[in-house]
């Protein structure tokens, strides 16, 4: 069976889910709104530029699930998937999944966006598999620090092959999904790598390679 791959934030779901995670706990006011939505606002540029420094930013993003109470944290998820997330979610996303199903594939999401906020995304995109950011958890609860490898450029790389070794698997005939320029070095390595709604960066490397170029958010919900 084919590996088919997929990024999640402004690939599969058209919106960020990390960036709007941290906008919807400003809103909620378990952050302080002016100072976490400045921080949120220039890591998420930074990434978009390709200049991200991962690991501070995790320091910041995690923060909160180490501050908050777990039972407060996924209530609060809950109403974050169905009042943002899932209006983000379009039909042409699933239809995309839906062939990769039928076809036999193997499929898998792969985000740096750490997994207490993407395991319920994925999970209602039907998609069995998750690799991403691991937040650190002890049985007192979340530390706010990151667990191994964070999921994001050759993190990706490094995880995948880690998970291909686990479960037996190889990139032969391999599909990635991705809009962003930080996905690069995983695009370059499957068999089939196709730029979904990508940044300008990822556009032009596609065309100068001869990746296929999609869309998935001409058909995005249009809710609330």
């Amino acid at each position: 069976m084919a590996l088919a791959l997929f990024d999640l934030d402004n690939t599969l779901l058209a919106g960020d889910s990390d960036y709007l995670w941290g906008v919807f706990l400003a809103e909620q006011g378990l952050v302080d709104k002016d100072i976490y939505e400045k921080e949120n606002q220039r890591f998420y540029d930074e990434y978009k530029q390709g200049k991200l420094d991962i690991m501070e930013f995790l320091a910041f993003s995690l923060k909160p699930l180490a501050d908050n109470d777990l039972g407060t944290l996924l209530s609060l998820r809950e109403k974050f998937l169905q009042s943002i997330i899932q209006p983000l979610m379009s039909p042409a996303s699933f239809e995309l999944i839906e062939k990769h199903k039928q076809q036999g594939d193997t499929l898998l999401v792969i985000t740096a966006t750490n997994s207490f906020v993407t395991a319920p995304i994925v999970e209602a995109f039907g998609i069995p598999n998750l690799l991403a950011t691991e937040p650190e958890k002890t049985p007192e609860g979340y530390t706010g620090r990151v667990a191994g490898t964070p999921c994001f450029q050759d993190g990706k790389v490094i995880r995948l092959n880690e998970w291909m070794k686990e479960n037996n698997c190889n990139l032969d005939n391999s599909w990635f999904y991705s809009d962003s320029r930080n996905d690069l070095p995983l695009l370059e390595i499957v068999a089939n790598p196709v730029a979904v709604d990508p940044d300008d960066h990822l556009r032009e490397t596609a065309s100068k390679r001869g990746w296929p170029v999609i869309s998935l958010r001409e058909q995005a919900k249009k809710q609330g």
